[in-house]
């Protein structure tokens, strides 16, 4: 996934952390870096107070076309 350029502005509740802003944009808690790497002058701390603006990159996911794919591709692709 990449950035797109494009942000989501996120005002942080008390007790909210990366991972869960991660999982609430992306779906995956480990998929934290962007959002850190995107927020420079945010400190790194386990959980954020409540006010802070993060900006949450909205990423591009690469999708995977199985329309023109021979059926023997396409059963590989779903149990991926």
């Amino acid at each position: 996934m990449t950035p797109s350029g494009q942000f989501i502005l996120h005002i942080t509740t008390a007790g909210e952390r990366w991972d869960l802003l991660a999982w609430q944009y992306y779906g995956d808690p480990t998929d934290y870096s962007p959002i850190i790497m995107a927020n420079p002058n945010v400190p790194i701390e386990p959980v954020f107070d409540a006010g802070i603006s993060i900006g949450v990159p909205i990423l591009q996911k690469s999708v995977v076309v199985t329309a023109d794919l021979p059926p023997w591709k396409l059963s590989r692709t779903a149990s991926a």
